[in-house]
C-alpha cells in the first residue's frame, strides 16, 4: 500500500474513532439528563392540560402557536441591525439558527448570497490572518533586538505562544462581556465564545435576543458585530500560521511586500545552482528538485501539490 493511501487510510480510521468516543461520552453525560427534563415537561404538560381542561388537540394547537411565537419573543430581527446580524452568522457559517429567511424569494437570495459570500469572506480571514502574522513576528523581532538577545529569529514556539494567549485572551474578554449583558454564567458566556468563534452556531446561547436589544441598545450591537468579526479573524491568524509553517523551505517565512513570489524564491536560493530551460513557459527549475507557488490574491497563497513553481509574468 502506498504511503498516500496508508496515511488516509489512519486518518479516516482516527476520525471514525474520534466519533465513536464522543458519542460515548456525550451520551454518558447528556442521556440521564434528557429523560429527567423529558419527565418534568410531560408531568408539566398534563398539569396543564388538567388545569384548563384542554384536549390533546387544543394542547398541540396551542404549542404550535407558541412555537411561532418564540422567534419573534427576542423583538424585531428583520430591521437592518437584525438583518446584518443575520449577514454575519450566514457569510462566517456560524448560522445560530435564530433567525431564517421565511419567503421563497429570501430563501432564494440567502442561497446565492451564501454561495459568494462564504469563499470571500474566508479569503478575507485568511490574508488579514496572514498580515497580524507579519505584523506580530516584526514585532517579536524587534521586542528581541531591543533586549540584546542573541537570537533573534523568530521561532512557531514564540508564534504559538503568542496565537495561545491572544485567542484565550479573546475568548475570556467575550465571556466577561457577554456574562454581564446577556446574564449569563461566565462558563456560559465562555461556551458560547468558544461554540461562535469555532463557527458551530449551536443557536442555544444566542447574543442580542433578549430585551429588544438589536433596536435599543445600538452600543452592544456594535459590539457583538466586531467582537465576532476580530475574534474570527485572531482564530484565523493563528490557523493561518500554523499551515504556513508546514510548507516547504523553499517558501520564505516572510517575504517581502515589493517582491513577487519569483523574486523572492531567486533572492532565497541566489547561492544555489540553477538554471531556466530555454523553452520553459517561465518555469525555474534546480536539478533535485521543483515547487510551485502561486498567488491568487494579495495575501493569499496557495501551495500546490505538484510542487512545479511557476513565477509571474513580470520575471
Amino acid at each position: 500500500m502506498k504511503r498516500q493511501n496508508a496515511r488516509t487510510l489512519a486518518l479516516i480510521i482516527s476520525i471514525l474513532t474520534y466519533l465513536v468516543v464522543g458519542a460515548a461520552v456525550f451520551e454518558t453525560l447528556e442521556s440521564k439528563q434528557e429523560k429527567n427534563h423529558k419527565r418534568k415537561v410531560d408531568a408539566r404538560k398534563f398539569e396543564l392540560m388538567r388545569k384548563y381542561n384542554l384536549t390533546k388537540e387544543n394542547f398541540e394547537e396551542l404549542e404550535h402557536v407558541v412555537l411561532q411565537l418564540k422567534p419573534h419573543k427576542a423583538g424585531v430581527q428583520w430591521k437592518f441591525a437584525g438583518s446584518f446580524y443575520f449577514a454575519i452568522t450566514v457569510i462566517t457559517t456560524i448560522g445560530y439558527g435564530h433567525a431564517a429567511p421565511s419567503t421563497d424569494s429570501g430563501k432564494i437570495f440567502c442561497m446565492f448570497y451564501a454561495l459568494l459570500g462564504i469563499p470571500l469572506t474566508l479569503v478575507m480571514f485568511q490574508s488579514l490572518g496572514e498580515r497580524i502574522n507579519t505584523f506580530v513576528r516584526y514585532l517579536l523581532h524587534q521586542a528581541k533586538r531591543c533586549l540584546g538577545m542573541r537570537r533573534t529569529a523568530v521561532s512557531m514556539r514564540n508564534m504559538v505562544t503568542v496565537g495561545f494567549f491572544s485567542c484565550m485572551s479573546t475568548l475570556c474578554v467575550g465571556a466577561a462581556a457577554f456574562s454581564h449583558c446577556e446574564g449569563w454564567s461566565f462558563l456560559h458566556a465562555f461556551y458560547y465564545c468558544f461554540i461562535t468563534l469555532t463557527t458551530i452556531g449551536f443557536g442555544d446561547y444566542v447574543a442580542l435576543q433578549r430585551d429588544n436589544a438589536l433596536q435599543n441598545d445600538p452600543r452592544y450591537v456594535l459590539f457583538c458585530f466586531v467582537y465576532i468579526l476580530m475574534g474570527l479573524t485572531t482564530l484565523c491568524s493563528c490557523l493561518w500560521y500554523r499551515n504556513k509553517e508546514k510548507l516547504p523551505d523553499s517558501m520564505p517565512a516572510m517575504l517581502p511586500q515589493e517582491l513577487s513570489f519569483s523574486q523572492a524564491y531567486v533572492q532565497q536560493n541566489s547561492n544555489r545552482h540553477h538554471y531556466t530551460e530555454p523553452l520553459s513557459t517561465g518555469c525555474i527549475c534546480s536539478p533535485r528538485q521543483c515547487s510551485s507557488i502561486s498567488s491568487i490574491t494579495t495575501g493569499l497563497h496557495i501551495l500546490s501539490p505538484l510542487r512545479m513553481f511557476k513565477r509571474r509574468s513580470s520575471v
